[in-house]
């Protein structure tokens, strides 16, 4: 009896998609998200975590859309269409969220480090002290499909968005308290305090100063051409200090495409920017990369 043997196919290669930061080794550096990777590896489900780590890393995740209790996320795998995957975990209530608000406002520990893009241990015995659990503690805590033919639930393709969600909730933890059913905004209103605000002393408002009247010349050639601008007509012109100080101050951002890091590539990006508009500002050909003060040159 013969039997027919078919090689396995290679996924589609995907222009544009999301690729995890993380080259090897681990995709989640704090607690929280590793303690995300730990539920997926719990599921013990062999070789398909190491082609959903392959996945995540060569960007055949096209989307992710987390929203409350629920991730959607689309996965090319070796088909022409892309596999819907559909991650579900139980939401905690309202109630249970003001309860849990409640038992955080007490310390402004937790919001002033929640704030600064970190999580502390110390919120998982707040959870556990209201019989509540921040991450999902059984396999039935959690729902998940994936509409390719493979029978093993979770698969790679399932595999790969746990692994990117990792990243996104290491970089953002307010998103795995969104995946839990609260959003970052709602869950600062119910931490701030709930004292009325004072009222504001009413200023007189104060004229803004007259300004005098530049006479005309009388000259016509001035008049018609205008005299030479005065060389310090701009000030004095510099190179930021910091690159790309802008994105910096919004935050790490969650589901890159690029090759590399977003704030690497803005960093290059904005130094490439600088140099070159100060050159053409200055007038300049060729410009050395340091951060001196050139006095602007009036523009003829």
């Amino acid at each position: 009896m013969s039997y027919w043997y078919y090689p396995s196919s290679g996924p589609k290669a995907v222009k544009g998609g999301i690729k995890a930061q993380s080259k090897r080794g681990d995709f989640a550096a704090h607690w929280w998200a590793q303690r995300w990777i730990a539920v997926l590896e719990s599921f013990h489900i062999g070789a398909r975590l190491d082609r959903g780590r392959t996945y995540a890393r060569k960007g055949q995740v096209i989307n992710i859309d987390i929203a409350k209790g629920r991730v959607r996320a689309q996965v090319q795998g070796s088909r022409r269409k892309p596999y819907e995957v559909t991650i579900k975990i139980k939401t905690l209530t309202k109630t249970n969220w003001r309860r849990l608000a409640k038992a955080l406002s007490t310390q402004l520990y937790f919001l002033a480090t929640l704030l600064a893009g970190d999580m502390p241990p110390e919120i998982e015995t707040v959870f556990s002290d209201l019989g509540l659990s921040l991450f999902p503690k059984k396999l039935k805590d959690l729902e998940t499909d994936c509409s390719c033919p493979d029978w093993s639930n979770p698969c790679k393709h399932i595999a790969a968005v746990f692994y990117l969600l990792g990243e996104a909730f290491d970089q953002d933890p307010f998103l795995m308290l969104k995946l839990r059913g609260l959003e970052k905004d709602e869950l600062l209103e119910l931490l701030a305090p709930k004292h009325p605000a004072p009222q504001q002393a009413v200023t007189e408002a104060v004229a803004p100063p007259k300004l005098v009247p530049e006479p005309l010349s009388s000259e016509t050639a001035i008049f018609w051409h205008g005299a030479e601008l005065p060389e310090d007509l701009f000030g004095a012109v510099r190179l930021p200090p910091i690159n790309a100080m802008l994105p910096k101050r919004l935050g790490k951002f969650p589901f890159w495409r690029g090759s590399c890091a977003f704030l690497e590539s803005m960093e290059s990006i904005y130094q490439k920017a600088a140099d070159k508009g100060l050159t053409v500002y200055l007038g300049e050909r060729n410009y050395s990369n340091s951060h001196e003060i050139y006095p602007a040159q009036p523009r003829g």
